[in-house]
């Protein structure tokens, strides 16, 4: 399989199902930046972090992937007329949201209690973390934007949503195991 078609030469690209839309369209700017997260996340479990985190990452890594293709998929192709699904396409569950619940009540037993914002650094790991946590956002504002217009599964952007909260308590989860700084956000008085 040849990885240039030559196919998205006059900017566009085609959706599961054959629709062809722009390259700059919602949809693909939506399962872009889910992408553009997970290859953040690579960057997360490629940092020496404890191999629980790791695991729970690719765990993630994979979900984003069903994430992707419910947002690469054209709702009109998706399901036939009588509701049945035409595309076999994975879902997210109540379960994958549960997972990430409870990995951050796990990461939370050993923490201090947020007292303030806090400013995103510390250590590199970190950092990255929070980027990660930013990306996220993004994907979730433009996949909630996608859903506005055509809608698909809801779980998908609550999946979105929890995964930004964990991405934020791993940063500090991380910066406690690392034991760097994490420098509290006291606005100045003027």
């Amino acid at each position: 399989m040849k990885i240039y078609t030559k196919t998205g030469d006059k900017g566009t690209t085609a959706l599961f199902g054959g629709t062809r839309v722009p390259k700059h369209h919602i949809r693909i700017e939506s399962y872009g930046t889910v992408d553009e997260l997970n290859s953040h996340l690579g960057l997360i479990r490629d940092q020496d972090i404890n191999p629980v985190y790791k695991h729970t990452i690719a765990i993630i890594q994979d979900r984003l992937f069903t994430v992707g293709a419910i947002l690469a998929t054209d709702p009109e192709k998706a399901t036939l007329k009588s509701g049945k699904e035409r595309l076999n396409i994975p879902k997210i569950s109540e379960s994958d949201i549960e997972k990430l619940e409870q990995e951050m009540d796990l990461m939370n037993e050993s923490l201090p209690p947020m007292t303030h914002f806090i400013l995103p650094g510390g250590h590199q790991t970190v950092s990255f973390c929070h980027i990660a946590r930013c990306v996220c956002r993004r994907a979730e504002r433009l996949a909630s934007h996608l859903h506005s217009i055509e809608p698909f599964q809801p779980e998908s952007l609550t999946y979105l949503n929890r995964l930004s909260d964990y991405l934020f308590v791993l940063a500090r989860k991380l910066s406690h195991d690392l034991n760097a700084e994490e420098i509290k956000w006291v606005p100045e008085k003027l």
